[in-house]
């Protein structure tokens, strides 16, 4: 009895050992599918605001001669320009990356969204491909390396837009290099279609770079007058304390004698965990073939940002000023030189 008690015992310690010899592999090999899988994400943002001016009426009126006028209703910059209640744009992104390759693809819908991307609902859509820890290649539209601010609006601090950021482009198409060579500095390089121009029929490219030190970024743009022409823009920012941060950009553009030439500086404070306060002082200069006396303009953006878990209410009042130039009308529509406005924004990030 003892005999086939210890026989089936020994059995039964082969046998399991012979399973477990047999399937240590194959964990070895889930907990490696485990740390290799490929990740698919999803996120995104809904924004919606309402917008009223307050040096001028947001509709159109009948002057004293019975003709029909119609006020400038904002500020000749991107999205947040609408008055009364408005729709942003709804931002759906999809993300699916391994070790060495992935894919983007960023879906817009809402007038903000048709602005940026001319009405074709895709914002960015691109592959990249790992080539080493340190360096990147992606191939498509991807939103521009230029510049403070971007498209989707959880992304900036001021809800309303810079004249720089509206000025300069908003995506390309095209083939670019990101190097990594320290924690601190980084180069981009890439070529690409004439700036937002998604296909080449005249056979015009562009080329462009950045160069990066702790967060400060010099960008350089260049399309032979194609396009936008030549641009030079430095993008930074400091932190002045633990609540107080100090955001910088300045740029240069020039197609042909025609030019702009901007700065703005963003100071936020941090309130709270919750509630945090910014503003938006710019200064932006346009010159047609180098005229010295062509329009320029100050806008001052003062918002305010509440944040509960991903959603945000920003409110903000903007003054809008400028030199040589009466783009608005006041309350009696007579031409004014200046426009001020207020408005609260909603965003939900997901």
């Amino acid at each position: 009895m003892k005999v086939i008690t210890r026989t089936n015992y020994v059995k039964n310690l082969f046998l399991l050992g012979l399973i477990l010899f047999s399937t240590a592999p194959l964990f070895a090999q889930s907990t490696e599918d485990n740390e290799t899988k490929p990740k698919f994400s999803f996120s995104g943002s809904v924004d919606a605001y309402y917008r009223t001016n307050l040096s001028t009426t947001d509709r159109s009126e009948t002057d004293v001669e019975g003709n029909v006028v119609s006020p400038v209703p904002a500020p000749a910059t991107s999205f947040a320009d609408q008055t009364g209640f408005a729709l942003g744009m709804a931002n759906l992104l999809f993300t699916y990356e391994n070790q060495r390759v992935g894919a983007v693809a960023d879906v817009v819908f809402g007038p903000r969204g048709d602005d940026a991307v001319a009405g074709n609902n895709l914002n960015q859509l691109y592959v990249f491909v790992n080539v080493s820890e340190n360096t990147r290649l992606t191939l498509g539209r991807f939103n521009t390396y230029l510049g403070y601010e971007v498209i989707a609006p959880e992304g900036n601090f001021n809800y309303s837009t810079s004249y720089l950021f509206s000025n300069g482009p908003f995506s390309h198409v095209g083939l670019k290099a990101d190097f990594a060579f320290s924690s601190d500095l980084s180069l981009m390089i890439a070529i690409m279609n004439v700036t937002d121009t998604d296909t080449n029929l005249g056979g015009a490219y562009s080329v462009g770079a950045q160069v990066g030190y702790s967060d400060q970024f010099l960008n350089f743009y260049y399309d032979g007058g194609e396009g936008l022409g030549f641009e030079l823009d430095y993008t930074g920012g400091f932190d002045l304390s633990d609540r107080l941060y100090l955001g910088l950009n300045a740029a240069y553009e020039n197609n042909d004698g025609d030019s702009f030439t901007g700065a703005a500086l963003y100071p936020q404070f941090t309130a709270s965990e919750h509630f945090a306060i910014g503003l938006r002082g710019e200064y932006f200069s346009t010159h047609v073939n180098g005229d010295s006396d062509d329009p320029s303009v100050f806008a001052a953006t003062l918002t305010g940002s509440y944040t509960i878990d991903n959603f945000i209410v920003k409110p903000e009042i903007r003054l809008d000023s400028w030199h040589n130039d009466t783009p608005f009308l006041d309350h009696g529509a007579d031409p004014s030189k200046s426009l001020s406005s207020i408005l609260l924004a909603a965003i939900y990030s997901f």
